[in-house]
C-alpha cells in the first residue's frame, strides 16, 4: 500500500503529463524489479485503468466511524464534510492516528481484508475499520478510504497506463492495448500471475493465447464540431467517408472462436449471459470472426432486408435490460435485443483491421448478407442487423439528411475515413484518413427553473453547483400552477458564472434539508439533454439524458418558462 499511495500522491501533484509518465514509470519497473511486488501491482494497474471497486462500507457507518474515533459531534462532522466535499478526504483528514504503525501490501488489503469486508455483520465491520484505521499510516489514509468509499480515481488516463506499461515492458503499444483487454473487468481481483503477463516479453505463442474469446481493443470516435461550411476544407468531398447513424445502443464486439462466442462491451464487461438471444447467432457464423456493433432493443422479424431498422426501439428500452442478473422470459419477449454490426475485426481467424475501412466494409456486407440469408432459408430471423450507409452528393445535403435522425431514434451520424485502418482507442483529430468522427445532432432543450441547489465536491466544495431544475406543470392562462421537477445539472457554466450563481442562491434560499437549499424560483436557465423517456420513477413522468446547462437565461422572467406539455412534446413519437 505504501508505494501506491507514494504514486497516488504523485499522480495528484502532477500536472504535466509528462511528470505523470514518469511517476508511472518510476512505479511500474520498480515493481517489475521485485517479484514481492507483483500482486500489489497488480491492483494498481486495475485501479489506474479504470478498474471500480464497489463500496466496501456503508456511509453511514463511516460517518459513525469519524464522529466516534474523532470525537465529533454531527452537526460538526457534517460542516467538515461540506466544507472539504470528499468523504474519503473528509475521514483521512479528521480520524486521529492510533499507537501502533503497522504495513500491509495493497494484496493484502484488497484480497485478505478489504473484499470479505463486505460479507461481515454491521458490528464487526465496523469494528475492523476501527481497527485498521488506528494503525495505518498517514499518508496512506486518503487511498484507504478512497478504496473503503468505491471513489478511487485517479488523474491518468487508461491511455496514458498503456503507454506506461508498454514503455516498462518494452513491447509495442497496440500489443499492450490488446494484453489489457478485460483486465479492469468488475469482480476481477488480479494476482501477481496477471502482472507479470502484462509485463512479459513478446513470445511467438502470445498472440494465439491473447485471441482465445479476448477482444480487440476498441476504436473511438471524435467528436465533430465544426459548421457544416467549414466540411469540405475540414474532411474533404464528402466521397472519401463512409456515413454510417450514430445508434443510441450500447457499444460491442462480438467474438466467435473454438466454437465458443462471447460478447463484450466498450467498457470491457463480458456481457455474454445478459443477452442470451444472442446465443442464435453462434448457429449461424463461422469460427474465427469478430464483429464491431451496437446492442439495440430490436424485433427482428420481418424484416425486409438485412440493413432495415424498421424494428429499432429507444435506448430507455434497453436500460431495462442493463445490469440484470436475471433474464426472464417476459424480458426477452418483450425487450429483445439484437446485434447492429457496423465493422468486421477478424473473419476466418485473420486480423483485418490493418484492412482499408472500405474494404472492411465490402466484407462486411457480404459476412452479414451470408448469414441472414442461411437462416432465413431455415425460417430463422437472427437478431443480426447491418449498420445502413448513407449517401449524399455533398456536405449540406449530408446535413440535412442528419436532421432525420432523432425521428428514427438515433443520434446523429459517424464518419469514417474509407482508407482509413482500425485503430486503437482514439486517433489524433489532425489524422484525417485515420479517425471516426461522431457528428451528433444538437442537444434538445427547454427553459427550466431552478428551485434546489447543493453544493459541489472538490474545487467547488464550497460553492453552490449542483442544480435541480423544474417546468411548470401548465400552460401560463392556468390559475394554479407550480413548479415540477425533472432534472438536476452541475455542467455548462463558467466559474464567474457559478459564483454569480451561488450568491443568489444564498440570498434566496427558503428552506434548508441538510445539504440542499430550497431557493425562490428566479433564475432561468436553458437546459438541454441528448434524449427523453417517459419514466414512472420520477413526479414528472420524463427522464432525460445527459442534462447539462447551455446558457443562463437572464432575458427570460420565470413565469415564461417552459411546461411540462412542451417536455413532453419532446418525446418519441412512440411514447407521445
Amino acid at each position: 500500500m505504501k508505494a501506491f499511495a507514494a504514486l497516488y500522491r504523485a499522480l495528484d501533484a502532477a500536472t504535466a503529463i509528462k511528470r505523470k509518465q514518469q511517476a508511472l514509470g518510476d512505479y511500474l519497473r520498480a515493481a517489475m524489479d521485485d517479484p514481492t511486488e507483483h500482486a500489489s501491482a497488480a491492483w494498481a494497474v486495475y485501479f489506474l485503468a479504470g478498474g471500480k471497486p464497489r463500496q466496501l462500507a456503508p456511509t453511514k457507518l463511516l460517518r459513525r466511524l469519524a464522529q466516534e474515533e474523532a470525537e465529533l459531534p454531527e452537526w460538526l462532522f457534517d460542516e467538515c464534510y461540506h466544507a472539504v466535499g470528499d468523504l474519503a478526504e473528509t475521514l483521512a483528514l479528521l480520524l486521529p492516528l492510533g499507537g501502533a504503525i503497522e504495513e500491509v501490501s495493497l494484496d493484502a488489503w484488497m484480497r485478505v481484508r478489504l473484499l470479505p469486508l463486505r460479507l461481515l455483520p454491521e458490528e464487526e465491520k465496523y469494528a475492523q475499520l476501527c481497527e485498521w484505521t488506528r494503525a495505518l499510516p498517514q499518508p496512506q489514509r486518503l487511498v484507504f478510504f478512497k478504496l473503503i468509499t468505491g471513489e478511487l480515481r485517479v488523474g491518468v488516463s487508461r491511455l496514458q497506463v498503456t503507454q506506461a506499461l508498454a514503455l516498462a515492458a518494452g513491447v509495442d503499444q497496440t500489443r499492450m492495448a490488446q494484453r489489457m483487454m478485460g483486465y479492469t473487468q468488475a469482480g476481477r481481483a488480479p494476482t501477481a500471475t496477471d502482472f507479470a503477463a502484462l509485463t512479459a516479453p513478446a513470445s511467438a505463442d502470445e498472440d494465439a493465447a491473447l485471441k482465445e474469446g479476448q477482444p480487440y481493443p476498441f476504436y473511438l470516435a471524435h467528436p465533430f464540431q465544426r459548421p457544416v461550411e467549414e466540411m469540405a476544407e475540414v474532411l474533404g468531398p464528402v466521397d472519401d467517408w463512409i456515413v454510417e447513424w450514430k445508434f443510441d445502443g450500447v457499444r460491442a464486439q462480438y467474438v466467435q472462436r473454438g466454437g465458443r462466442f462471447a460478447l463484450w462491451s466498450r467498457g470491457e464487461e463480458l456481457v455474454t449471459d445478459s443477452y442470451p438471444e444472442l446465443a442464435e447467432l453462434s448457429r449461424w457464423l463461422p469460427d474465427g470472426v469478430a464483429l464491431d456493433g451496437e446492442l439495440v432493443v430490436m424485433r427482428t422479424e420481418g424484416a425486409a432486408s438485412p440493413q432495415d431498422l424498421a424494428g429499432l426501439r429507444p435506448f430507455a428500452l434497453l436500460q431495462q435490460r442493463l445490469g440484470r442478473k436475471v433474464v426472464t422470459a417476459k424480458i426477452l419477449r418483450e425487450l429483445p435485443v439484437a446485434f447492429i454490426a457496423y465493422d468486421l475485426l477478424e473473419q476466418d481467424s485473420a486480423d483485418l483491421r490493418p484492412s482499408p475501412q472500405i474494404e472492411r466494409r465490402r466484407l462486411l456486407e457480404t459476412f452479414i448478407a451470408g448469414a441472414l440469408s442461411r437462416a432465413c432459408d431455415f425460417g430463422v430471423a437472427l437478431p443480426l442487423r447491418l449498420s445502413p450507409l448513407l449517401t449524399a452528393p455533398d456536405w449540406p445535403s449530408l446535413y440535412a439528411r442528419r436532421e432525420d435522425a432523432r425521428a428514427l431514434g438515433v443520434e446523429g451520424m459517424i464518419l469514417k475515413a474509407r482508407a482509413g485502418a482500425y485503430g486503437v482507442g482514439r486517433r489524433k483529430g489532425s489524422d484525417r484518413d485515420n479517425v471516426w468522427w461522431k457528428w451528433k445532432l444538437d442537444p434538445m432543450s427547454v427553459d427550466a427553473v431552478l428551485i434546489y441547489a447543493q453544493r459541489g465536491h472538490g474545487r467547488r466544495s464550497g460553492v453552490y453547483s449542483d442544480y435541480t431544475f423544474a417546468v411548470w406543470s401548465d400552460s401560463p392562462e392556468a390559475r394554479e400552477r407550480m413548479l415540477i421537477p425533472f432534472a438536476k445539472a452541475y455542467s455548462g457554466l463558467t466559474d464567474e458564472e457559478m459564483r454569480a450563481v451561488d450568491a443568489i442562491i444564498r440570498k434566496t434560499t427558503v428552506e434548508t434539508f441538510g445539504p440542499v437549499r430550497s431557493v425562490k424560483p428566479t433564475l432561468v436557465f436553458e437546459l438541454g439533454f441528448e434524449g427523453i423517456a417517459e419514466s414512472k420513477r420520477h413526479r414528472s413522468g420524463v427522464a432525460v439524458r445527459f442534462p447539462r446547462m447551455l446558457r443562463w437565461r437572464l432575458d427570460k422572467p420565470v413565469e415564461e418558462a417552459d411546461t411540462l406539455q412542451t417536455l413532453r412534446e419532446l418525446l418519441p413519437a412512440q411514447h407521445a
